[in-house]
């Protein structure tokens, strides 16, 4: 090997270890970076020649990276905070619904919270990207091979329209000992709320009359808004295996002026009741119990117990808050007490994870050597699972980093003596032409 060999082998050596300081320095820097991957500088020697016994060799640092291996996870008080425990990475744009593809990255940094727009971000600018459920509740034909159809996660509009309420079933207990008086006492009353097409409020109101004759009572229901829809007299078994039950129901009268109208099964106890408040009418079926049931109505000795109600539809619900459940969706709480879930939020992979690119803001961009990108529910095909209100922590071990850094300190020095040595030897030599 020459000395102007040597001294070329030293100076790579230089080169390599000063990258590979820069790797160090990068991870100490993002200790403390959510979701950082460690990145480092691994040595491949280098040679001149093909193969030559006395061919010099060098070295040169090859960047890689510790995309695989996962941080601790932190608990996090903002809800909408996510941690990817598995494989797997977020999904996210440089814009909200970009449509070129190659805006979009991978990342493990989960902390998104929403913009002024209701988009969810996180502090590098990225936004999360999701699938969102249709008003069905299905996702529909998704594209997991690319970013098609993705769709950036907004909290800002979200609410669920107002339903209107078609059935009512009604439970609870008459007292026994009130009906079959010769002067009847006063009647017992509840009532319920039901809504329209458009989400208004009206109140079912229920008077229940005890007569004279035992085990016997009469139903009158109306409105709050003064409309009185009808009523049925009711009658009870007040012995035997069905002793408390309905017996038979008999002398419907619909006391309601059409448009609005009453109606009554008595082979179901079913009350028909037609409301007219629109141009459409709204027809509920309110459900008393089965003559020989004791799935609605009873009647047995002891106090008036106030009904309990069973009831669908709903006013117009605004989110107050949101979630991410164990199956990786967004799940929205509305002010009315229901959930519904918003988005689904896939998790990315590739066939290598570690040929991935590097972007700015602690991302990843697909490249030749990641391999196939696929996206996927959580907990399928390989992929972890999303944990809510938690933050993955920097994978980067300070010890780690800084006893790497001696070591590579003290290469950089040797590789600098090499060169100071070829150098003076270099010096002798034209020195001994003078």
């Amino acid at each position: 090997m020459s000395i102007s060999s040597a001294l070329q082998t030293g100076v790579s050596g230089l080169f390599a270890n000063s990258s590979a300081v820069g790797r160090i320095s990068e991870n100490i820097a993002n200790a403390n970076t959510d979701g950082y991957k460690r990145r480092f500088a691994e040595m491949v020697t280098t040679t001149t020649s093909g193969g030559s016994p006395d061919a010099a060799s060098g070295v040169r640092a090859v960047q890689s990276a510790d995309v695989t291996q996962g941080g601790t996870l932190t608990q996090s008080a903002v809800s909408t905070n996510m941690a990817v425990n598995g494989n797997g990475f977020f999904i996210v744009s440089m814009k909200p619904n970009d449509p070129v593809q190659s805006d979009y990255f991978l990342t493990r940094a989960g902390d998104f919270q929403p913009d002024a727009k209701g988009n969810l971000v996180n502090s590098a600018g990225y936004y999360l990207a999701g699938y969102q459920y249709q008003a069905n509740g299905t996702l529909g034909n998704v594209d997991r091979s690319s970013f098609s159809g993705m769709q950036t996660v907004n909290i800002a509009n979200a609410s669920i329209p107002p339903s209107a309420t078609s059935y009512v079933n009604v439970q609870g207990n008459l007292p026994a000992q009130e009906s079959g008086l010769a002067t009847p006492g006063a009647a017992f009353t509840s009532s319920t709320n039901f809504y329209s097409s458009l989400g208004a409020a009206g109140q079912l109101q229920f008077s229940w009359q005890p007569t004279s004759t035992p085990s016997q009572w009469t139903l009158t229901i109306s409105d709050n808004s003064g409309t009185t829809y009808g009523s049925v007299t009711m009658a009870f078994n007040d012995s035997g295996p069905n002793a408390g039950s309905p017996s038979a129901y008999s002398g419907a009268v619909n006391s309601a002026t059409a448009p609005a109208g009453f109606a009554f099964n008595t082979a179901t106890g079913t009350a028909t009741l037609t409301i007219a408040n629109g141009a459409t009418p709204q027809t509920i079926q309110v459900n008393l119990g089965a003559p020989n049931s004791v799935s609605g109505m009873t009647q047995f000795a002891g106090n008036f117990t106030p009904q309990t109600f069973q009831s669908d539809g709903s006013a117009v619900a605004n989110l107050s808050s949101v979630s991410v459940d164990s199956n990786g969706n967004l799940v929205g709480v509305f002010d009315n007490g229901a959930r519904k879930s918003l988005y689904q939020i896939p998790l990315g992979s590739v066939t290598n994870p570690n040929g991935l690119t590097l972007a700015n803001g602690n991302a990843y961009q697909l490249s030749n050597q990641s391999g196939a990108y696929t996206n996927s529910p959580t907990g399928t095909n390989g992929v972890g699972n999303i944990a809510g209100n938690s933050l993955e922590a920097s994978n980067v071990d300070i010890a780690q980093e800084l006893s790497d850094l001696i070591v590579v300190q003290r290469s950089y020095s040797t590789d600098a003596k090499i060169v100071t040595t070829m150098d003076q030897m270099l010096n002798t030599t034209v020195e001994m032409k003078q």
